[in-house]
């Protein structure tokens, strides 16, 4: 459709039926770290905390009587289909929903309270959608997708149209740019037509973690890209293949896609709470995220920015998680493995070397009669003091490891230090992220062969949709091809960590 349909289509949107106005806040404790102003567009308030109610009542409520009247199913990984029921229940109509199985608890009870049934399959977005197109056919319902749709689109354009309506630039100064978050497109599509129709000046950007880029690479490659699995931390975003609606918009309207990693994430969850006491679920502080990456890279000041919080529905059980990292993510916090001698006094010295930094983790076991491998976590006052720390360290003979950015040792190598055995011959150290669910972990030991032993495991529930795992197992050299099959047949994401040097120092 032409820009004018579009601008159309949002302007008659009927989403007030159902959705708030919510309000376009200043966040002044991120605005003033920042040296930008820094706008909260409040999606989290919506009556079922998250934008996705527009889109999905103003596709519905323009249905003709007769697809109401036989109901209508929709697959999501939980706020679509809150929207989706809500509508349904305003409506009058069955609605049956598709939810990965991997949906967070609250997500599903929402949904199942609004009088809508529930059906879990499938460990992504994408795994649901095709359960829900068969359900689709064989029922004969209509199918309301979540994103790759123009009703759909323009009920989510409305955020857009109610963004340049509550600015004030006389207050706040025109606005710079405006970042949402990206799973299949359909936000930012809706907000990027009306914003680059009335005022193009705007830049449109959009923000998804690294292991759920499809827009990104698809808009670097020209052409819908679909990847073979996606992180689920951010569940709300996680889609392997974008919206052919949505990917025509994005390469027409939306300026760039920026990536941002899971601390980052974290740590613009905290950002927000500090300045609204809200707890934003990982997809929803997508936008505050990647306008953080913007500035930092741009070195812009004095700016006006706009951020789309776009949704709250947060399982209670993740905190702990998002609290673990949120330091690291800004890097106010970083990890180090240093060895020092064995000997009287040289414990005294490192912490002299730390100075009047908050340590804020220490492990230690005695392993060796010459030198001691010590993991500590340090508070950071600027973000290059861990490379200035690090250096110190260096200077005083004690060398050092920065682990601040390996997966490995914040997940798992802080709960494991000094576990050393000669027993543990041929082992192969393996990160893997397992469904969290009941026989995932039966899948993967039915899966072993029986000549293979585990020699090291480590599992923490994280509150996330998925659990992370550390497995050693010890595998005969000539069995290595039979392990790389076994690794490919299971289809759970895996990072090879034998080589990782802080495994040879405090495990192997």
């Amino acid at each position: 459709m032409s820009a004018n349909e579009y601008l159309r289509r949002i302007l008659n949107a009927r989403v007030y039926d159902v959705a708030v106005e919510t309000p376009l806040e200043p966040a002044p404790q991120l605005s003033a770290r920042l040296n930008n102003k820094v706008l909260l567009k409040r999606e989290d308030l919506q009556p079922v905390f998250s934008f996705k109610l527009r889109g999905a009542y103003n596709k519905m409520v323009n249905l003709p009587a007769d697809q109401l009247k036989r109901g209508v199913i929709a697959a999501s990984a939980g706020n679509h289909a809150q929207g989706v029921a809500l509508a349904a229940a305003k409506l009058g109509c069955r609605a049956v929903i598709v939810m990965p199985v991997t949906t967070p608890q609250v997500k599903v009870d929402a949904v199942r309270a609004r009088g809508s049934e529930v059906i879990l399959t499938g460990d992504s977005y994408s795994d649901a959608y095709a359960h829900a197109l068969e359900l689709q056919r064989k029922q004969k319902l209509t199918f309301v997708h979540p994103f790759d749709d123009p009703d759909v689109i323009a009920g989510q354009g409305t955020v857009g149209m109610e963004i340049l309506r509550q600015h004030h630039p006389k207050e706040h100064g025109p606005i710079h740019a405006v970042f949402a978050a990206i799973g299949g497109g359909g936000l930012i599509s809706g907000v990027a037509a009306y914003i680059k129709a009335l005022r193009p000046e705007i830049k449109v950007i959009g923000v998804q973690t690294e292991d759920s880029d499809a827009m990104k690479r698809s808009l670097a490659a020209g052409r819908r890209v679909q990847l073979q699995d996606v992180g689920l931390f951010s569940d709300g975003t996680a889609v392997r293949l974008v919206g052919e609606e949505t990917f025509k918009l994005c390469r027409r309207y939306v300026d760039e896609v920026i990536a941002v990693d899971t601390d980052a994430l974290c740590a613009a969850i905290k950002d927000v709470f500090q300045d609204t006491r809200s707890i934003l679920e990982p997809a929803g502080a997508l936008a505050i995220a990647g306008a953080k990456v913007y500035v930092e890279r741009e070195k812009i000041k004095h700016k006006t920015i706009v951020a789309i919080a776009c949704g709250a529905n947060m399982n209670f059980d993740r905190l702990r998680f998002v609290a673990d990292r949120a330091e690291v993510g800004e890097q106010r916090e970083a990890i180090f493995a240093v060895t020092i001698p064995e000997q009287r006094g040289s414990f005294k010295r490192f912490c002299a070397l730390v100075g009047d930094r908050n340590v804020t983790e220490f492990n230690y076991r005695i392993a060796d009669a010459n030198a001691a491998h010590i993991f500590v976590g340090v508070q950071l006052t600027r973000r290059d003091d861990a490379r200035v720390l690090a250096r110190t360290f260096e200077k005083a003979g004690f060398p050092t490891l920065d682990l601040t950015d390996d997966e490995f040792a914040k997940l798992h190598l802080r709960h494991m230090i000094g576990g050393r055995t000669p027993l543990a011959e041929h082992e192969l150290l393996y990160r893997f992220e397992f469904p969290e669910r009941p026989g995932a972990l039966m899948k993967f030991l039915s899966r072993m062969s029986p000549n293979w032993n585990i020699s090291l495991f480590h599992y923490r529930n994280q509150g996330a949709d998925y659990g992370r795992i550390l497995v050693g197992m010890q595998v005969p050299p000539d069995e290595k091809r039979r392990f790389k099959e076994f690794l490919a047949s299971l289809g759970y994401r895996h990072w090879d960590e034998t080589a990782n040097p802080a495994y040879r120092l405090f495990l192997a």
